[in-house]
């Protein structure tokens, strides 16, 4: 889905950011609603739809499967649902490009229909893991062929009979726990995830808004197959993922005053502002309002002075995305920052501990991988060359170094950044980030 060419970001060092932002629109979202709104009964309107590559996948996809989606164009996508049982089976592989949550909210969807198909993606997903999805779909009845290390492809063959499971997940996922509610939607009787701690819910949010009955209690969350979804308007908040690189680039950049607007405020979705707020970040929260049942609000962020902390664990599954730009924050603190109980960063888009542990040294920063997170003393970030290794959170968490750097920072294959935010550079340079992209 990338390009081929690599890209690289050249980010001079100094500068601040000011003024008024809205990042693009929540990939978690984006995805969700075209995969919801394709099983919905008449037609759902979403607007503020994200526009990247990992979101486009999963449009291209349902399209593939015979579902009629125009757009997207400014942001509107249209798409006439087909029912539970409309979709039908596609002529080719459906490829997934770099997106983990394509595949593996897909892999549950299509575990309940009549037909086969194919799941493939770039070489990046290809190496991801899908063990924790496979496994508790096949204990559901589905039938799915993966590689021998539990890879994509996934060979999905149809017409496989869904029952309900009680499903206690080992690690908190919302990719896993949507998934099997998906699946859930084509079971007998009922589907229910227990999650160790609360993870994203933008699933159960907008099977809630499309009129499908689901029940929650605590960390538990059921279904019951048989009912269906109707066509709704859906109004996807600015990314708060998005919205991460500059906040933490706003808070450590001295004289820095930006604010962020219409960004997604689902409390699932939060950590990033509660261990900034904690690390000493000046973030203020305006604004707050309800839009199509999700939490939205701006966000005025100014510089301010951090000093490290002891991540506390709770919050760990609430800001699983952010944490590429939250190590930025951490190098530029005054004393030590300790992550623990992220092990989940290793099997993402790249190996989010070790290669951004490797930049930040890069950068002259002591910075210490563990299993499970780092320990990083912080410090000021000097400039180099350091690689992304094709993950669009790397490259833009080390563009937004450079603010507090005291020489150019250099990011190489920084092609995938469009996944998940197209423009960046573009935006970046209009809040004063003084950053070019070059084609090598």
């Amino acid at each position: 889905m990338s390009e081929a060419a690599d890209i690289r970001f050249k980010v001079m060092p100094g500068g601040q950011l000011a003024g008024r932002l809205r990042v693009p629109g929540d990939k978690s979202i984006s995805h969700r609603s075209i995969m919801l709104g394709s099983l919905a009964e008449g037609r759902t309107v979403v607007t503020g739809f994200l526009e990247g590559e990992d979101s486009l996948a999963t449009l291209s996809a349902f399209r593939a499967m015979g579902v009629q989606i125009s757009g997207p164009d400014g942001g509107k996508v249209q798409i006439e649902g087909v029912g539970l049982h409309g979709l039908q089976a596609p002529a080719a592989e459906l490829n997934l490009g770099n997106s983990g949550t394509s595949m593996r909210l897909m892999s549950g969807l299509l575990a309940g229909q009549s037909f086969s198909s194919t799941l493939v993606g770039d070489a990046s997903l290809s190496g991801r893991p899908m063990k924790r999805v496979v496994g508790p779909l096949v204990s559901m009845g589905a039938h799915i062929e993966t590689t021998a290390a539990w890879t994509a492809p996934l060979q999905i063959h149809g017409a496989s009979t869904l029952t309900g499971i009680e499903y206690n997940m080992p690690v908190a996922s919302a990719q896993v726990k949507s998934s099997l509610l998906l699946a859930g939607l084509y079971a007998r009787g009922q589907t229910c995830v227990s999650e160790p701690a609360p993870t994203r819910d933008h699933t159960e949010r907008m099977l809630t808004g499309m009129g499908y009955p689901v029940q929650r209690d605590g960390n538990r969350v059921c279904i019951e197959g048989g009912h269906r979804l109707r066509g709704i308007n859906i109004d996807v908040p600015a990314d708060i993922s998005s919205a991460a690189f500059f906040l933490v680039g706003a808070t450590i950049a001295p004289g820095s005053d930006l604010t962020l607007l219409h960004v997604g405020m689902n409390p699932t979705r939060t950590g990033i502002i509660d261990i900034l707020q904690q690390m000493g970040a000046d973030i203020r929260v305006l604004n707050e309002r309800d839009v199509g049942g999700e939490p939205v609000a701006d966000l005025r962020v100014q510089s301010a002075p951090l000093k490290g902390i002891d991540i506390p664990p709770q919050l760990v599954p609430l800001a699983i995305d952010e944490f590429p730009v939250i190590f930025v924050a951490a190098a530029c603190a005054e004393g030590r920052t300790l992550l623990t109980g992220a092990e989940e960063l290793r099997v993402k888009e790249s190996d989010r501990i070790q290669v951004m542990a490797d930049g930040l040294q890069t950068l002259g920063i002591d910075a210490q991988p563990t299993p499970d997170g780092m320990v990083i003393e912080g410090g000021v970030p000097g400039g180099g060359c350091v690689g992304s290794h094709g993950d669009h959170r790397i490259a833009m968490a080390f563009s937004m170094a450079a603010l507090r750097a005291q020489g150019e920072i250099e990011i190489s294959d920084c092609a995938n950044v469009n996944t998940s935010f197209p423009g960046f550079v573009e935006q970046a340079s209009k809040a004063g980030l003084q950053i070019k992209a070059t084609r090598e």
